[in-house]
């Protein structure tokens, strides 16, 4: 059995196109008719490949594969970066699922159920969107590398994952401290939880600032010194933190959901026009903080 629906596609010439796509339902696929959408900084890097763009979904089973045993057709489901995966390779077998990603978004998916989570009831699914991808980056780092409850956790870059990391962090009990180049958002990071803000500098002299335990560096791609020596001797170490465990997105899933933690968001229609009125504030870094595609 075969379904076809619609899709957005990027192209060379960097606009949204409208498409269809035909995908085959197999015995571990759900057919998921997608109504919300998270927009994501990694979209904007694909808007030149022609591929399908989005890969934090929200939206309802409509059909199941008749191995299918965890999720029913009305369920409501998020999916995020990774559409299928091996089984056999390192990452599938230690559970990081760092494997074979598709990305997925349009009016609907076929995706396999194993990478699918419902929906806590009561959550809201804008609020769930964002939680697949820029959310489940930030807490994987913040579960799954040590930090505790009242550790003095970091921050830096108040943005889509940013914030998303001050909320998370705070409401697990960690003492945060957000640092930054400007006084523009510190209102906004206290509201969010911060117990610090912090404005610096390059070359300010920061030998009364009480050292971290941890450091979330939210900011950009761009290439970073690292001091090898100091590091060695202190010890330290840099983790990189991109697609979550299965297992760690369905604890947010319920963490935000049990917290109330809700994301903060710009919402935009889930055709061409919304899809390009977002991407373009995305670009002019007027995002606060996540765009969410809603389905009319």
């Amino acid at each position: 059995m075969s379904i076809t629906f619609d899709v957005y596609r990027g192209s060379k010439e960097g606009k949204i196109v409208a498409d269809k796509t035909t995908r085959p339902l197999r015995p571990t696929d759900v057919y998921i008719e997608t109504t919300h959408s998270g927009l994501c900084g990694t979209d904007e890097h694909f808007l030149h490949s022609g591929q399908v763009l989005g890969h934090e979904g929200v939206g309802v089973v409509r059909q199941v594969g008749e191995a299918v045993t965890h999720v029913q057709a009305g369920d409501r489901v998020g999916f995020g970066y990774t559409h299928e995966v091996c089984g056999i390779c390192d990452h599938c077998i230690s559970g990081t699922f760092v494997c074979h990603p598709l990305f997925p978004d349009g009016r609907g998916v076929v995706w396999n159920a194993g990478n699918v989570f419902k929906i806590p009831d009561g959550y809201d699914s804008a609020n769930a969107a964002p939680l697949m991808c820029a959310g489940a980056t930030v807490w994987t780092c913040l579960t799954e590398y040590g930090v505790r409850p009242t550790d003095r956790v970091g921050i830096m870059g108040i943005g889509g994952l940013g914030h998303l990391a001050i909320k998370l962090a705070a409401a697990m009990g960690c003492h945060v401290v957000v640092l930054s180049s400007s006084e523009r958002k510190r209102e906004e990071a206290m509201q969010f939880g911060a117990s610090e803000y912090h404005v610096f500098s390059a070359g300010q002299d920061m030998k009364d600032f009480k050292p971290l335990k941890h450091l979330l560096l939210c900011v950009d791609f761009k290439p970073s010194a690292v001091p090898l020596l100091f590091m060695n001797v202190k010890g330290i170490r840099i983790q990189g933190s991109l697609v979550a465990s299965r297992k760690s997105l369905k604890s947010l899933l319920q963490f935000a959901a049990d917290k109330k933690i809700e994301p903060t968001i710009m919402k935009f229609p889930l055709n061409e026009a919304g899809i390009e009125d977002a991407m373009q504030t995305l670009r002019d870094g007027k995002m606060r903080y996540r765009g969410v595609l809603v389905r009319e």
